[in-house]
């Protein structure tokens, strides 16, 4: 439960732009069809040069 806390706070730093310029987050969803059945993912992404910090899940 920390760790991802941290991250989510770590997120919302970097998003409000505390160090500089505010960043956009960029958010993508993808879909996969297979025999075996569908798959959604969602992913959140913030950040720009060097340093990218997402969150993302596969449902």
């Amino acid at each position: 439960m920390k760790p991802a806390l941290a991250l989510i706070s770590l997120l919302a730093l970097v998003g409000c732009g505390a160090d500089g310029e505010p960043q956009k987050p960029q958010v993508a969803g993808t879909v996969t069809l297979s025999n075996s059945g569908a798959s959604v993912g969602t992913s959140v992404t913030v950040g720009g040069g060097a340093f990218r910090l997402g969150l993302g899940q596969v449902l």
